[in-house]
């Protein structure tokens, strides 16, 4: 079983290298935030995989960090000091 569990988790690493390369190549920011959502939430997966076949509860303990820390980064996009509040957006200009 872990042996499964270690190749699940390198299928998930794979997958999510090859859509990480898809979405870091656009140049719009919003893109560039679901990079770095899709590299916690893969990364944790795959760190959840490795430590549910190793026993290690470290592991799980870091992939748990590693998906707060993606969130914490999502946070910090939306709540982005360099523009300003109050703004019109573009579509609502005439």
């Amino acid at each position: 079983m872990p042996e499964f569990l270690a190749a699940a988790a390198l299928v998930i690493l794979a997958v999510t290298a090859v859509a990480l390369f898809r979405v870091l190549r656009s140049r719009v920011a919003a893109e560039r935030m679901m990079a770095v959502q899709l590299l916690g939430t893969g990364g944790a997966g795959a760190l959840l995989l490795l430590g549910a076949a190793s026993g290690s509860p470290a592991t799980i303990d870091v992939a748990l960090l590693l998906a707060l820390f993606a969130a914490f980064a999502c946070v910090a996009f939306v709540l982005d000091p360099a523009e300003p509040a109050g703004e019109d957006s573009p579509e609502e200009q005439p």
